[in-house]
């Protein structure tokens, strides 16, 4: 990674609005809107939101890609293939090195992976390294350790600031899906949120760029993707969920220069009408922070929301 391409730790905080969607459902509660069993608030992974992002890159012949190339990648020395796809190549990709894995794999530079390819070769020389006395195994690397590394951008929890409200409905379809019915019907189909803020932080780590390979166009390119992770991949029982704020405190070095807990807590939404523990049908029931203090700001490089960013 050159000069030029280091970048400084980020910290973000994402405040998604959810009205009558669902977010991200449960297969443990027949896809259910996810929540948090100790005290009902609405919850969305991260691994549902990293999705999101992996789709908007996936697809090198939308509309995405295009601006996103005019925009951030340009001469960008990388790919920006997916590693987290259907479809992919195992054999394939065990047989690359980790300059050319890296170098192909965008969500592996930002988000990391633990790609291992489990075959009757790696068996037999596992059992083989495992017999060998310590003495022998000393100085020796794994060859595949390239596949494993924790990611740059790290994503958390989603988590509504009140209660939420499921709504549950069946479906009809006019035509029938089933032989010798004339007619189609999903019993509890459409499964929604009414209505819910959630914040979702999330962490750019510049200490783990170097054995990544991640670079400050691959964190340009993450910036560029977030505000329409929803907005460009809406359904039928996701129709609204729209990121209000995205908003991005660049520090002024890789190691941080200002402790995550001061800028998270001062841009945490708040109940300020109704009961807090009850479900919201209104963002007006929120006060959502459009700023920092000033004794957080000044100790920042830089300061934004994603969502109102005009990219060059």
């Amino acid at each position: 990674m050159t000069a030029s391409n280091v970048f400084n730790r980020g910290t973000g905080l994402l405040i998604i609005e959810v009205r009558h969607s669902n977010p991200n459902g449960d297969p443990d509660r027949e896809s259910d809107p996810r929540i948090l069993d100790a005290d009902g608030r609405g919850l969305i992974s991260p691994v549902s939101f990293k999705r999101k992002l992996r789709d908007s890159l996936e697809d090198h012949e939308n509309i995405i890609w295009e601006e996103l190339k005019k925009a951030v990648v340009r001469d960008s020395k990388h790919e920006f293939d997916i590693l987290e796809k259907r479809g992919r190549r195992r054999d394939e990709i065990a047989k690359m090195g980790a300059d050319e894995f890296l170098n192909k794999y965008w969500d592996a530079r930002i988000f990391g992976n633990t790609f291992l390819e489990d075959n009757k070769k790696d068996k037999e020389e596992k059992d083989k390294a495992e017999k060998e006395p310590k003495s022998a195994k000393k100085g020796k690397t794994n060859e595949q350790d390239h596949f494993i590394s924790a990611g740059v951008v790290q994503f958390g929890p989603g988590v509504s600031i009140s209660p939420v409200e499921i709504e549950r409905l069946t479906t009809t379809n006019k035509s029938g899906v089933q032989e010798g019915k004339d007619r189609g019907m999903a019993p509890l189909g459409w499964r929604v949120v009414r209505h819910a803020v959630y914040a979702m932080p999330f962490f750019v780590n510049a200490a783990r760029a170097k054995k990544n390979q991640c670079d400050s166009t691959d964190i340009d390119a993450l910036k560029f993707l977030i505000p329409g992770a929803y907005r460009n991949f809406p359904s039928t029982i996701r129709t609204f969920v729209e990121i209000r704020h995205a908003w991005y405190a660049e520090h002024k070095m890789p190691l941080g220069s200002c402790p995550d807990s001061l800028i998270l807590d001062a841009l945490m939404p708040k109940r300020v009408k109704g009961e807090s523990e009850k479900p919201s049908v209104s963002v007006d029931e929120y006060e959502i922070p459009a700023q920092l203090p000033g004794e957080v700001r000044e100790r920042l490089a830089n300061f934004e929301d994603l969502c109102l960013k005009v990219w060059g």
